[in-house]
């Protein structure tokens, strides 16, 4: 991976004055993107959940849906 710095090139930027600034009227030229902004994360990598806790969710949100579905048929009986 290649650093792409942020910073103006002066010989290919119009409207810069030398040392880098801008006179007054001139647009500044626009930023690049930053890719390499943050710190590389490794410690985290995205794999998904794991099995354990999805499975945990899943029996709650089953037994939830389950209470419900008992207490509406509870009320129209």
């Amino acid at each position: 991976m290649s650093h792409i710095s942020p910073d103006p090139e002066p010989e290919r930027s119009s409207g810069l004055e030398p040392g880098g600034g801008v006179p007054p009227g001139e647009t500044p030229p626009a930023e690049s993107s930053l890719p390499e902004a943050g710190p590389r994360e490794t410690h985290n990598p995205p794999k998904g959940w794991s099995k354990a806790p999805m499975a945990v969710i899943l029996i709650l949100v089953v037994l939830i849906a389950a209470f419900f579905l008992a207490y509406a048929l509870a009320l129209i009986l």
